[in-house]
């Protein structure tokens, strides 16, 4: 949509005002923009536009303490409830490695910030709020009572930015890294040479750089050894039995920007049609199962045995959601996990050409 279609920064609030228990990222694509155009619209009524200085951020987050942490994609949403500790600062990546809230971070990605005071009755909730060029919410940050609202209040004064324009112009929405790429430039000996020298999971991204593949056409081309393909429905019993049987697992929810980790048990699992959502104490998940295109199990050797997680992707050929057994560097990978992910239901006959993930969506 061109700049001068657009709602303006007046008309953006007063669809806000109308359409209040419409969440922000549902109500800027009704209005034909994106979700970092409908949050810097309200510049001067409620929202401070900040720079997106990922370590200044970070190690000002401790402070305040008790928060909740925010990632999602299209398909997603994982929130954990925690402190910022543990941080690990410096380009190009950027980390979180605390006990509650785990994160793996691209700050290249982040291009717009603000921090944002909505008032629902006589409440006020308060977050810093990141987007990419396009508008896409790479993270949030939101705070809870608990929260130290002083070191707050100067972490947000401190990343301030001169410019409050409320009008923003953002870039055209393109594939994300991982999409799928037009030519298959490696063979399946080439891959099969490549996948079986693996010795650590962290790996398997720069092999399939090396061999410009991406991740859907390497399971394709995988021998079953090392991949095969699930019924759809796998992703919801895997969390219905892993809740079952109290089984911790990591659970990691991305976008370009930014990768959010789960890692322990999980316990209150509802699926309301055809969303899965996760409802415990620190730990909230939103999945909408529809978006599923595609479901893989995967093995990587790594030097204390092969690991094995389960994959989901959608439409455009991006992960949705990944899962592994919980495990320390070291260790091997939990039986109980191996059993669970091996005995989840497959596809029975292992279909030929593009992968679902790599058609058009229907």
């Amino acid at each position: 949509m061109d700049q001068r279609e657009k709602p303006s920064p007046d008309e953006i609030r007063r669809a806000c005002e109308d359409n209040p228990k419409i969440r922000e990222h549902d109500l800027a694509a009704r209005l034909g923009i994106s979700e970092a155009e409908l949050v810097a619209a309200h510049c001067g009524h409620g929202a401070v536009r900040i720079e997106p200085r990922v370590d200044d951020l970070l190690t000002g987050l401790e402070a305040v303490g008790e928060v909740m942490a925010l990632t999602r994609n299209e398909s997603a949403v994982h929130q954990k409830i925690g402190v910022y500790d543990k941080v690990v600062t410096g380009n190009p990546h950027a980390m979180v490695l605390g006990d509650e809230i785990d994160l793996r971070i691209f700050p290249k990605a982040w291009a717009y910030g603000f921090a944002v005071e909505k008032r629902e009755g006589a409440e006020i909730r308060r977050s810093l709020q990141f987007f990419d060029a396009t508008g896409e919410a790479m993270h949030k940050v939101h705070l809870r009572p608990a929260s130290n609202l002083h070191a707050y209040q100067n972490l947000a004064a401190e990343l301030v930015s001169s410019d409050q324009d409320p009008i923003i112009s953002v870039e055209a929405s393109g594939a994300r890294d991982n999409a799928v790429s037009p030519d298959q430039a490696a063979t399946v000996d080439d891959l099969r040479e490549h996948w079986s020298r693996l010795s650590d999971v962290h790996q398997f991204y720069h092999m399939l750089k090396t061999l410009k593949l991406s991740r859907c056409q390497a399971m394709r081309m995988a021998d079953e050894d090392y991949a095969w393909l699930l019924d759809n429905d796998a992703v919801g019993a895997l969390f219905q039995q892993a809740a079952e049987d109290e089984m911790p697992i990591m659970c990691f929810v991305g976008n370009r920007g930014c990768i959010q980790i789960h890692s322990g048990p999980i316990k209150s699992v509802k699926q309301i049609g055809p969303r899965i959502n996760v409802l415990d104490e620190t730990f909230h998940l939103h999945l909408r199962t529809h978006h599923i295109r595609e479901v893989w199990a995967v093995r990587k050797p790594t030097r204390d045995g092969h690991v094995t997680s389960i994959e989901a992707y959608g439409a455009d050929g991006n992960m949705i959601i990944q899962f592994f057994g919980t495990r320390k560097e070291g260790e091997r990978e939990r039986s109980d996990w191996r059993f669970l992910a091996e005995s989840l239901p497959r596809v029975p006959v292992r279909p030929t050409g593009m992968c679902r993930a790599d058609r058009p969506s229907d």
